[in-house]
């Protein structure tokens, strides 16, 4: 005998449309509705930061965070509730950014000022990659993320160079200098070594010596490769990404070589350069 829905499985199916169902009109609009909020949230935010905005309508601005909370936190117990696995969801990426969107109001009632961390709200944008739901913009974000990936181990060992180079650079800056400079000590070295080595250059701290001005001026044309050097590295994951991905739609055989995989629009062999036939 089939078993009867319940009025409440029926109103979590129906929740779980809404919430999750991207394809469907009323999910779409949904999200479409929880993204102008979220905007809203964090121009709201933003403009209490202001003193003179604050001032006159601090009352106002309290009000509507406050209103916009409490949609977000039954939004957040509904998607809980909606979903078979709730565990799942809540310990998701989407469920500790929508738990973290919540939480600044309701602790600013025991910490003062805590109401500023809701700009963190702003993180729920990266729904709209779900929400917008386009082939070409999940297939990019899909490499995107298998490039980082496959660099990660070679990122890692050049960041590790780059953190020796500092201590040393910034050792030896200290010795050079001194205290007269304003590298009263390593840590502070290693503070300058960094500004310089990004180009972001502070003027805090700047060598007097010309032996420091020399060492600062090599820092400097360091800093541009070591800028171009993790680009360089993505990038080239990146297009392997996309060669591995790209799909071959027909198989033209090369008469001197035998080799079969190419392009459908590739004119000649990428293994000898022979011209391959049009058919």
């Amino acid at each position: 005998m089939k078993k009867t829905k319940s009025k409440y499985d029926i109103f979590r199916e129906r929740i779980k449309i809404i919430l999750y169902g991207t394809d469907t009109f009323l999910g779409r609009m949904f999200d479409l509705v929880l993204l102008g909020l979220i905007l809203l949230s964090v121009i709201l935010i933003m403009m209490e930061t202001v003193q003179g905005i604050n001032q006159k309508y601090h009352a106002q601005l309290i009000i509507c965070e406050w209103i916009i909370t409490v949609f977000f936190t039954i939004e957040y117990v509904l998607r809980i509730i909606s979903i078979q696995k709730p565990i799942r969801y809540v310990f998701s990426f989407y469920g500790i950014i929508d738990l973290m969107a919540v939480l600044p109001m309701y602790l600013s009632i025991f910490f003062p000022g805590a109401s500023v961390l809701s700009i963190i709200r702003a993180l729920r944008f990266f729904r709209l990659f779900k929400i917008l739901h386009i082939p070409q913009i999940s297939h990019q974000s899909i490499q995107l993320r298998e490039a980082i990936e496959a660099s990660k181990e070679k990122i890692l060992v050049f960041i590790y160079f780059v953190l020796i180079s500092t201590i040393i650079i910034g050792s030896v800056m200290y010795l050079v200098e001194g205290k007269e400079s304003g590298f009263t000590s390593i840590p502070m070295s290693i503070y300058w070594t960094i500004v310089t080595l990004t180009t972001v250059g502070y003027g805090d701290i700047s060598p007097q010596t010309p032996l420091g001005q020399f060492i600062a001026a090599f820092v400097m044309i360091l800093g541009y490769g070591i800028i171009a050097v993790p680009t360089g590295i993505v990038t080239a994951e990146f297009a392997k990404s996309s060669l591995k991905n790209s799909v071959v739609s027909s198989k033209k055989t090369c008469k001197k070589c035998n080799s079969q995989v190419h392009f459908d629009h590739a004119q000649y062999c990428f293994e000898c350069g022979t011209k391959l036939p049009n058919n």
